[in-house]
């Protein structure tokens, strides 16, 4: 019976070494977490604030809508701010 041919391995593809983190992402940021909780708070509480107590706040009834884009602006900055949490 015939042997078969025993193959040889071929060279391994070229792998790049793994990218180089740079110094600014190696860091932690502990800010990021307090102030993403911060700005969620503050747009909840503002939102709530306008709807129960928006008359008796000097101010806040000339608004009037816009204070519900106010308290959904701190929100989305708060998301916007979630974005870069590890």
């Amino acid at each position: 019976m015939p042997r078969s041919r025993i193959r040889k391995k071929k060279d391994a593809a070229f792998t790049p070494p793994p990218a180089k983190r740079t110094a600014a992402s190696k860091v932690p940021s502990r800010w990021i977490a307090p102030v993403m909780v911060t700005l969620f708070v503050v747009g909840l509480v503002w939102i709530v604030l306008w709807y129960l107590a928006g008359d008796q706040i000097p101010g806040m009834k000339n608004w009037d809508i816009a204070n519900l884009f106010i308290g959904f602006g701190f929100i989305f900055a708060g998301l916007m701010v979630a974005t870069r949490w590890r």
